[in-house]
């Protein structure tokens, strides 16, 4: 596949309260084409819902959406995919609750993790934390931005830098081989997350 930007936006509020479709709307404001709903300790019914109303705004501005974690919601609204963590569903069962259409990515941490999800069928893996992130309690080890040439050598397919990724490092993260960078505080956590997501877009497509 061929990931439709090289930003992909994470809609996930972390400490900031801010409600999660006023976070979409104005990432989607902004020019983010490629977004993920990430609400990991969110009841199965409101995250549903949240995601139903996300997919109407998603795809009235013609961007791809991905659910964080959950198949089974990603299937129930519609969503162009699903993204997977270590601990989630494997890559085989997704494809059971999804068919075959929809985009399954999965998050990767090492380059034996890297090489086996590529493997196993992932449309495009995620690879960090590449710097310290603060949108997770337990984050994997910093991998480093060296370690995304590493990365790079060892699939043809869409590689997504995450963890910790701002504006002034996001050029550098790409000009050592990912396809694009997942952002998450850097745009929730801006006192204007229109204008945030905009210049995020116009570092990373230039």
């Amino acid at each position: 596949m061929i990931l439709p930007s090289r930003l992909y936006a994470i809609v996930d509020p972390l400490d900031t309260g801010r409600d999660p479709l006023d976070l979409a709307r104005a990432m989607l404001a902004g020019g983010a084409r490629l977004l993920q709903l990430r609400l990991k300790t969110t009841a199965t019914a409101a995250l549903l819902a949240t995601a139903e109303r996300m997919r109407e705004l998603t795809a009235a501005a013609g961007a791809t959406f991905i659910v964080n974690d959950r198949a089974d919601v990603a299937r129930a609204c519609g969503a162009d995919g699903v993204h997977l963590g270590q601990d989630d569903l494997p890559i085989e069962a997704a494809r059971t609750v999804l068919g075959a259409g929809p985009i399954v990515g999965f998050s990767t941490h090492s380059e034996t993790q890297l090489a086996a999800a590529r493997g196993r069928g992932a449309d495009y893996c995620a690879f960090g934390p590449i710097y310290a992130t603060t949108s997770k309690t337990n984050p994997d080890p910093v991998v480093g931005c060296e370690r995304v040439r590493a990365a790079r050598a060892l699939t043809a397919g869409p590689l997504v830098a995450i963890g910790g990724i701002t504006a002034a490092t996001a050029p550098s993260v790409l000009a050592a081989g990912a396809d694009a960078v997942a952002v998450i505080a850097a745009l929730v956590r801006a006192p204007d997350v229109e204008r945030a997501t905009a210049e995020m877009l116009g570092l990373v497509e230039r």
